[in-house]
């Protein structure tokens, strides 16, 4: 008879500045982080699932170091979980999506349905981050279908998570895609979803710290550049999406809150791009811009490059939005819980 597997939520409560840190050490225990703000008092829950008992010394070593990083003291707390309510929960809250007037997003748990006039997309339930159901995603596949008809041919997906944002633009526009992330797992998942899509000649997905590696640049300059990511991040490269974007390039931006639209729009005005539209959807707004100038007569912001920490992953269940909270998931490995590590 198989083992009964025993997984648990692990959380923390904690002020933005510690996010980042405290993302870190749950990262390094658990198969699944997520990050849900609560609007009313501007805090966040840092949340992870991990098996039972497994890699305490992990996190015990990173929660350690997220406090002396950090400066704040936030007590771990835990409450048991069951596997398989884990997974139907997973499948329940990852339906059909219909977004804008072409696509449709739509799980391998799901049957085949009849013949559709929309462009399919299909993903893993698992997959959170990059499903299709978040605000910034559905922003960015509207913005995307705005654009389209400019025929872009260098384009350039950036933080890519499940590779949704890269598959829809092969798909609608039938160009080669150049697809990265920071995260080796993602790059990994991207790969295998378009195999899935059937896309893997035209989506090129590689590992790559956001504009830093010299092949990045060097495919440039881009007349699309997709980035499904976090404000700060965006701010950071703001210069370098400049200097890459080519003469009247189209870049879509998101996983921004409306109140973050400002600081990353003026970052962006500074580098020589202007503000075609902006779109949004429940908190989350995407923006359209477009290259001005020829690259490289980007005003620079900062003297000290400061490239993104992660390429984080977002979703907001209905019982997030219920309760007034915006979630941000960052998954390592997203799947069957039984797929979980053994405990060491």
């Amino acid at each position: 008879m198989p083992t009964r597997m025993h997984i648990e939520t692990v959380w923390v409560d904690v002020p933005e500045s510690a996010v980042e840190a405290y993302e870190a050490a749950l990262l390094s225990a658990c198969e699944t982080v997520g990050l849900f703000r609560d609007h009313a008092t501007g805090s966040w829950r840092v949340e992870g699932v991990k098996k039972v008992g497994a890699s305490e010394s992990d996190l015990a070593a990173g929660l350690a170091l997220a406090l002396k990083l950090s400066g704040v003291d936030a007590p771990l707390c835990r409450t048991p979980t069951e596997a398989s309510d884990w997974l139907a929960r997973s499948y329940a809250s990852f339906p059909e999506q219909l977004i804008g007037e072409r696509f449709s997003v739509r799980g391998t748990h799901l049957e085949d349905a009849s013949p559709s006039t929309r462009l399919v997309l299909r993903l893993d339930a698992g997959l959170a981050f990059g499903s299709g159901e978040h605000g910034s995603t559905q922003g960015c596949l509207r913005a995307l279908e705005r654009v389209a008809w400019r025929r872009p041919r260098r384009i350039l997906d950036l933080g890519t998570g499940s590779g949704i944002l890269a598959m829809a633009a092969a798909r609608l526009l039938h160009r080669r895609i150049l697809a990265t992330d920071v995260d080796a797992w993602a790059v990994h998942v991207a790969r295998q979803n378009a195999a899935l899509n059937d896309l893997g000649q035209l989506v090129v997905v590689r590992l790559a710290d956001g504009w830093r590696p010299r092949w990045v640049r060097a495919g440039g300059p881009y007349d699309l550049v997709l980035a499904n990511i976090l404000a700060r991040p965006l701010v950071r490269m703001a210069r370098d999406l400049g200097l890459q974007l080519a003469p009247n390039g189209t870049a879509i931006l998101s996983g921004l809150l409306r109140n973050q639209v400002r600081c990353v729009l003026n970052a962006h005005l500074a580098c020589g791009l202007r503000l075609e539209a902006t779109l949004f959807s429940g908190p989350w707004a995407t923006l359209i811009l477009r290259q001005r100038r020829r690259p490289g007569r980007c005003r620079q912001l900062s003297r000290r490059y400061s490239p993104a920490h992660a390429h984080t992953r977002r979703r907001t269940s209905d019982q997030t939005r219920a309760a007034g909270r915006s979630a941000i998931v960052r998954y390592r490995r997203v799947r069957d819980p039984s797929a979980l590590p053994a405990q060491p």
